[in-house]
C-alpha cells in the first residue's frame, strides 16, 4: 500500500491506482499538481459517505501501459475524486477469456503489436462500457489504404496517391509500368520524387525515390534504430513484391509535424526533423528525440478535430506535412501520447476526466460540473537598450569551385537528328534542350549509327563531321551513365543552314534548312566546391542572433534553434544548372547541420527558380546591347600596339582601378594573346609526351580526370583561340583562364612549365574580357544588368516588403517561448544561388543605378573604391542585405528599419592574397553613427546569450580583416582586443569574409530605388518575352502601407548580405519547381504585384496581408 497523499491516492485515503514511480519524482509531482487539483474537486467533506467509484480500465500492452506518458497521465487522472483507474494485466488480456477480465464503466483501449484486438472487441460488447477510443475502427488504422479512403470521403487534404494491390483476385489494381523517373501505378502518373508506402501500417518501411536529375537512389526510412531513422540507397527501382501506396512527395523544408489530439477540441503540435532528410535522429542531453512543440493555424485545427471524430479516437496522433502553403496528412496513427511534456500531461488528464465526468457522472448520481480556469497569462516581450532585432536576410550567391566548362557546336541535317527534334516538340519554339538520361541515350545511339556507317562506306552521304561525331560519342559516353547533373545537348532550328562557318569548318555550305547542336560538358562542381559550400553554410549560422538552454555557447545555434521552432522562415532558390543545385544542396547541408547524401536535401530544401528568368539565363540569346559590346571589346583588343590614351578611355570609361591594373599588364593585346597561344602550344606538347611515358598511363588526375581528357581541353582551345585569318577569338580568354585556373589549383602536381606564366597572363586578359562583357560605360552595364536581374531585383524588393506576419506563418507555442525576444515573428531568410552573370548584373545595379551619391557619402565612396579595385567575383561571391528592426523607433519612423549591405568576392585566388584589395570590414561604425556612443552594456547583452537579440546598431570595432561568420563567437571568446583573435577564429580561410559596403541605410530608402530600377527598365531588353513593364505604383503601394496601416510587430524585416556559400535547386521534375506562378511566391498578393496587374491591386487603405494563406480557386 502507497502512504496517504501519495500520487496513487485521493484526498479520502482510499488507494485506487498503484503505478511504479520514484519517491523523489512523487514528490515534485505532488508539488506541481496541487493548484490543478484544486480545479478537479469539491471542497473537502470527510463527512459525507463514499459515492460509487467509475472504474476507468486500461487495457492495452503491459509496454505501453507502463509507459513514462502513460504514468503521468494516470496519475494525474486518479485525482479526479471519482475516478479509479484499473490496469488491465498483460497475461489476462493474452491468456485469460474476456467474461474474466475485470469490470469497468470506461475502456481505454488500443491495440499495438502482439495486442488481441479482437477479444478486446468482444470485451466491449459483453460489457459495453464507455469507449475513450472505438475498437472496430482500430481495425482500418492498421490499414493505410483505409486511412486514406476515410481522409478523402472527410475532405481532409492529402497528397496525390495511388494504391497498387498485388492481390491475384483483383488483377485490374495491379497495372504498375515503370520509367526512369516516373512511375503510371493503375494509370496514374507519378514523377519522381515519390513516395512508396506498404499498405500495413504496421511496416515502417517507407522508401522516398528521388529523380535523376538530383542524383538518383532512394531515401529508405525505418522505424527509429538508435540515431538514425533513415539511409540513402543508390537503388532508384520500385519494389516488386507486395502491395505498396504510391503518392506524390511533398517539400516541407525538412520538417514533419506530429499533431496529438485529446478530443475534437484539443490539439498538442510538435515539430521534429524529418526523417526523410539525412536520417539522423537529432537527441537531447538525455538521449530523446529533439521535437518543439508548434502553433497550429485555424485550418489545421480544424483538420485535427475531422481527423479525431472521422477515426472515433479521442486520444489520436497524426502526421502534418506543412508544404507549398497547405497542410496535408499524411499518416494516421490511433492512440498516441506525447513525450515529455508536463503541460500536456496535465491538459490530457484534465480533458480525459472531465469526459468520463461529463458522460458518466449523471447515470451515478455524482456531484459534477465543469470547472472553468483563469485564462492562461500572455507573455509579453520587452526590449530594452539600443539592441535591434534581425528581421530578413537576404543572399544571392555564386556556385562554388566547378570542372571547366566545355563546349562543342556542330551542324547537323541528318534525318534522324530533325526526327529527334520533332519528337521532344523542337519546333514549337524551334530550340530544344536535352538533359535527360533518356534523351542523351537517343543522341548517342544516333551518334553510334552515323559512326559505324562512316566505317562501312567512306563516301557516304554523312555530312557530320567524323571528329566531331566522335567528340559526341566520347563525351556521352563518359561516367559510364547519364545524369542531367554533367551533361546536355541544345538543338537550334537553322532554316538557312548556318550563316557563318566557325574556324573549324570548312567553307563548303549546303543550303537548306539544318540544327546547330550545341553540346556542353564539365562544369560540375568539385568535391573542393562541395566544402567551400558547406563551410560556408556552417559559419552563415553565426550571423543570426540567439541560442538558449541546450545551445548556449555554441555559436551559431541560434539559428538552428530559430529553425526548429519554425522561427526561421527558410527558402533556397537555385538556378536549374546541376553546379548551383548542388552548391544549394550543400549549402544547406552546412548551413542546418544535416548529414549524409546531397541528394535528399537538394529535393526537400532547394527551390527550383527556373521561372521568369529569376536565377536562369538563356546564354545563347544575349541582347543586342551585349553583341554591340563584345564587337567593341573585339575590336579594341585586336589593335597590335599598346594600350592608347584614348583605349583607356574607350575601355575603362568607368575607371575601374582593377581594369586600368590589367591594361597595363597586358599592355599589346596582341603580342600577349601571342604569348598566351605559344604557351598553351607548349602545354599541349608537354602533356603529349607525359601521355608517351609508360609511368603516366594510368595517372589519374583530380576528380577522375585523365592525360587524354585534359589534352582534349587544351587541344580544343588552342584550334579555336587562333582563327584561320590569324587573328584571336576574343571570346575565348575566360574559357582559356577557367582552364589553366583549375589546372594551377588542382592540378600542381604534375608540374608542368609555365603555368603559372599563363595563369598570369590570361588572368590579366580575363579581368578586361570578363567585365566589359557586362557592359563597358554605365549606361551600358546597367542596360545589360536590367536584363539578367529585373526579375530577381522585384523578388528581393518584395522580400524585403513582406515582413508583415500573420496566422499564416507558423508559430512557435508561446509558453515554450519564455526568454525570446519575440516569439510571434520570424527571421525571414531567402538565399538565391546563380552563376556569374547574376552576380556581376546584381552588383552593377548597386554600384551603378544611383542608389547613393559617392560625393554625399564617405562611406559609400569607400565602398565603391574597394568594389573597383575587386578584379574578379570568384567562386561562391556573396551579395547580402540585412534587415534590422528597432523596436525602440516609432512604428512610422524611418530609422525603425535599418538595412545593411554587404559583399564578399568569394573565394580567394591563386597567389593573390597579398596583393587583395581590402575593405573595412563587416559592419563596422557607420560615418553617421561613428561619434554616438553605443549602450554600454549591448556588447555583455550580446555574449549573455539571453534572448534572441541582434548587436548594437553601431559597433565600435575597426578591425579590418576578419571573418564575419564567426563575430558572435569571437566576441564570446573575448577575442575583442587583438585583430589576430578575429582572424584566428576565421572558419572558412579559403574564402574573403564579407566587407560592409553599407550599414545605414533606411529601408524606405532601398525600397525607394528598387521601385526606381524596376521602373528605369520600364521596356529592359529582356531576352524573355514574357516579363511585363514592372509596375510603377509598387512603391507607393508598399510604403504607403508600411508608413500607414502597422500591425504591432509586423514592419519588414532587415536584409543582411552574408557569406553564403552556395545555390541549389531541385530539378524540374520535383514538386518545388513551380508549376505556375502562384507556387512560387509566398502568396497570391506578391504574385499580383510581380505580374503587375493594376486591376489586381487592392485599394490603397485596405491594410496589406502578406502571408495570408490563399487556397487555390478551383
Amino acid at each position: 500500500m502507497s502512504e496517504p497523499n501519495s500520487p496513487g491516492e485521493s484526498r479520502r485515503g482510499a488507494p485506487r491506482f498503484f503505478v511504479g514511480c520514484e519517491d523523489d519524482e512523487s514528490e515534485v509531482l505532488e508539488d506541481s499538481m496541487r493548484t490543478d487539483m484544486e480545479l478537479y474537486e469539491d471542497d473537502e467533506d470527510t463527512d459525507s459517505p463514499p459515492e460509487r467509484q467509475i472504474m476507468v480500465g486500461i487495457c492495452c500492452m503491459m509496454k505501453k501501459s507502463k509507459s513514462k506518458p502513460m504514468t503521468q497521465i494516470l496519475e494525474r487522472l486518479c485525482r479526479f475524486e471519482y475516478i479509479t483507474v484499473v490496469i488491465f494485466p498483460e497475461d489476462v488480456i493474452l491468456n485469460e477469456p474476456v467474461d474474466k477480465w475485470p469490470l469497468c464503466d470506461c475502456l481505454i483501449s488500443f491495440h499495438s503489436k502482439g495486442f488481441p484486438l479482437d477479444k478486446a472487441v468482444s470485451y466491449a460488447k459483453l460489457r459495453n462500457p464507455l469507449l475513450i477510443n472505438d475498437l472496430n475502427m482500430q481495425y482500418y488504422i492498421q490499414d493505410r489504404r483505409e486511412v486514406y479512403r476515410i481522409l478523402q470521403e472527410e475532405g481532409i487534404d492529402l497528397p496525390r496517391y495511388a494504391v497498387l494491390n498485388r492481390d491475384p483476385d483483383k488483377p485490374d489494381e495491379c497495372n504498375l509500368v515503370e520509367g526512369e523517373d516516373h512511375v503510371e501505378v493503375n494509370g496514374e502518373i507519378f514523377q519522381k520524387p515519390f513516395v512508396e508506402k506498404p499498405v500495413c501500417a504496421e511496416d515502417h518501411n517507407v522508401y522516398i525515390y528521388y529523380p535523376t536529375s538530383a542524383g538518383g537512389g532512394s531515401q529508405r526510412l525505418f522505424r527509429k534504430i538508435g540515431s538514425r531513422s533513415s539511409v540513402y540507397s543508390p537503388e532508384s527501382s520500385v519494389r516488386k513484391t507486395g502491395s505498396y501506396i504510391y503518392e506524390e512527395f511533398m517539400p516541407t523544408d525538412g520538417t514533419d509535424v506530429k499533431v496529438y489530439t485529446v478530443g475534437p477540441d484539443y490539439a498538442h503540435a510538435e515539430a521534429r526533423k524529418s526523417p526523410a532528410l539525412d536520417g539522423k535522429v537529432e537527441r537531447d542531453s538525455e538521449g530523446k528525440e529533439v521535437r518543439y512543440p508548434v502553433m497550429l493555424s485555424a485550418m489545421e485545427k480544424l483538420v485535427a478535430r475531422k481527423v479525431c471524430l472521422a477515426f472515433k479516437q479521442t486520444v489520436c496522433g497524426f502526421d502534418l506535412l506543412r508544404a507549398n502553403g497547405h497542410s496535408y496528412v499524411c499518416d494516421v496513427n490511433g492512440f498516441s501520447f506525447v513525450k515529455n511534456s508536463m503541460k500536456y500531461y496535465d491538459d490530457c488528464a484534465k480533458i480525459l476526466g472531465n469526459i468520463v465526468m461529463r458522460e458518466l457522472a449523471p447515470q451515478f448520481q455524482i456531484p459534477w460540473s465543469i470547472p472553468t480556469e483563469a485564462e492562461d497569462i500572455p507573455i509579453v516581450p520587452t526590449t530594452s537598450g539600443t539592441m535591434m532585432e534581425l528581421r530578413c536576410v537576404i543572399a544571392v550567391i555564386r556556385h562554388g569551385d566547378r570542372t571547366p566548362k566545355q563546349k562543342m557546336k556542330m551542324e547537323v541535317r541528318n534525318p534522324m537528328f530533325f526526327d529527334l527534334f520533332e519528337k521532344y516538340g523542337g519546333y514549337k519554339t524551334g530550340k530544344l534542350k536535352l538533359k535527360k538520361p533518356k534523351q542523351l541515350q537517343e543522341v548517342l545511339d544516333i551518334t553510334r549509327q552515323l559512326l559505324a556507317e562512316l566505317g562501312q562506306h567512306n563516301d557516304c552521304e554523312i555530312e557530320e563531321k567524323k571528329s566531331k561525331l566522335e567528340q559526341l560519342k566520347t563525351v556521352l559516353e563518359m561516367y559510364g551513365h547519364f545524369s542531367g547533373i554533367n551533361r546536355k545537348v541544345q538543338l537550334t532550328y537553322l532554316p538557312h543552314g548556318q550563316p557563318k562557318t566557325s574556324s573549324e569548318e570548312e567553307d563548303t555550305r549546303k543550303e537548306g534548312p539544318s540544327l546547330l547542336l550545341v553540346l556542353k560538358w564539365g562544369g560540375e562542381l568539385t568535391p573542393a566546391g562541395r566544402v567551400q559550400a558547406e563551410e560556408l553554410g556552417r559559419a552563415f549560422r553565426c550571423m543570426y542572433p540567439g541560442g538558449q538552454g541546450d545551445y548556449a555557447g555554441f555559436p551559431g545555434c541560434g539559428l538552428l534553434r530559430l529553425h526548429s521552432t519554425y522561427r526561421h522562415d527558410l527558402k533556397i532558390y537555385a538556378s536549374d544548372e546541376g553546379r548551383v543545385q548542388m552548391t544549394a544542396a550543400a549549402f544547406a547541408k552546412g548551413l542546418l547541420a544535416l548529414e549524409g547524401e546531397l541528394t535528399p536535401i537538394l529535393v526537400q530544401m532547394v527551390k527550383s527558380a527556373n521561372m521568369n528568368g529569376l536565377l536562369d539565363n538563356d546564354s545563347d540569346s544575349l541582347s543586342s546591347c551585349q553583341h554591340r559590346v563584345k564587337a567593341r571589346l573585339h575590336e579594341i583588343l585586336q589593335k597590335d600596339r599598346d594600350f592608347t590614351d584614348e583605349d583607356y578611355d574607350r575601355l575603362a570609361p568607368t575607371c575601374s582601378a582593377s581594369l586600368v591594373n590589367s591594361m597595363k599588364i597586358v599592355q599589346n593585346p596582341v603580342a600577349t594573346c601571342d604569348q598566351v597561344y605559344a604557351l598553351i602550344q607548349s602545354l599541349t606538347s608537354q602533356i603529349r609526351k607525359r601521355m608517351e611515358d609508360p609511368k603516366s598511363a594510368d595517372l589519374q588526375l583530380y576528380h577522375s580526370e585523365t592525360l587524354e581528357l585534359m589534352l582534349q581541353r587544351w587541344s580544343k582551345l588552342e584550334r579555336d583561340f587562333r582563327m584561320k585569318n590569324g587573328r584571336y577569338d576574343i571570346s575565348k580568354i575566360p574559357d582559356i583562364y577557367d582552364c589553366v585556373k583549375y589546372d594551377v589549383i588542382h592540378n600542381a602536381t604534375l608540374g608542368l612549365e609555365d603555368t603559372l606564366e599563363l595563369f598570369r597572363l590570361s588572368r590579366a586578359l580575363a579581368d578586361i574580357v570578363i567585365p566589359q562583357e557586362y557592359g563597358i560605360n554605365k549606361v551600358e552595364k546597367l542596360d545589360i544588368a536590367y536584363a539578367y536581374c529585373l526579375p530577381l531585383v522585384r523578388k528581393i524588393q518584395l522580400d524585403l516588403q513582406r515582413t508583415h506576419e500573420d496566422e499564416s506563418v507558423n508559430k512557435l507555442h508561446p509558453l515554450y517561448s519564455r526568454g525570446v525576444m519575440s516569439p510571434g515573428r520570424h527571421v525571414r531568410t531567402r538565399l538565391y544561388f546563380t552563376s556569374e552573370s547574376h552576380v556581376h548584373s546584381l552588383l552593377s545595379i548597386f554600384r551603378y543605378g544611383g542608389l547613393l551619391d559617392e560625393e554625399k557619402d564617405q562611406q559609400w565612396k569607400r565602398a565603391m573604391d574597394y568594389l573597383s579595385a575587386v578584379s574578379e567575383l570568384n567562386y561562391m561571391t556573396q551579395i547580402v542585405i540585412m534587415l534590422y528592426e528597432d523596436n525602440n523607433k516609432d512604428l512610422t519612423s524611418e530609422e525603425r528599419f535599418h538595412v545593411e549591405l554587404h559583399f564578399s568576392p568569394g573565394v580567394k585566388g591563386v597567389e593573390e592574397e597579398e596583393n587583395a584589395p581590402t575593405g573595412f570590414g563587416f559592419r563596422p561604425a557607420s560615418a553617421e553613427n561613428g561619434q554616438k556612443q553605443p549602450d554600454p552594456g549591448s556588447l555583455e547583452d550580446l555574449s549573455r546569450d539571453e534572448t534572441d537579440r541582434a548587436v548594437p546598431l553601431s559597433e565600435p570595432i575597426t578591425i579590418q580583416r576578419r571573418s564575419p561568420l564567426i563575430r558572435l563567437m569571437c566576441l564570446r571568446a573575448s577575442c575583442l582586443s587583438s585583430a589576430a583573435g578575429f582572424e584566428g577564429c576565421s572558419m572558412v580561410p579559403s574564402i574573403y569574409p564579407l566587407e560592409t559596403l553599407h550599414n545605414s541605410l533606411s529601408l524606405k530608402q532601398v525600397n525607394e530605388f528598387l521601385t526606381g530600377v524596376a521602373s528605369v527598365a520600364v521596356d529592359p531588353p529582356i531576352s524573355d518575352p514574357g516579363l511585363r513593364p514592372p509596375c510603377s505604383a509598387l512603391a507607393e503601394l508598399a510604403l504607403g502601407r508600411m508608413e500607414g496601416y502597422c500591425l504591432p510587430g509586423s514592419l519588414p524585416v532587415l536584409l543582411e548580405l552574408r557569406e553564403s556559400s552556395s545555390e541549389a535547386g531541385s530539378s524540374s521534375q520535383t514538386p518545388q519547381s513551380p508549376e505556375g506562378p502562384d507556387e512560387f511566391f509566398d502568396t497570391q498578393e506578391s504574385m499580383e504585384l510581380w505580374m503587375d496587374s493594376p486591376e489586381s491591386l487592392p485599394h490603397p487603405d485596405t491594410p496589406l496581408e502578406v502571408g495570408a494563406t490563399h487556397t487555390a480557386e478551383p
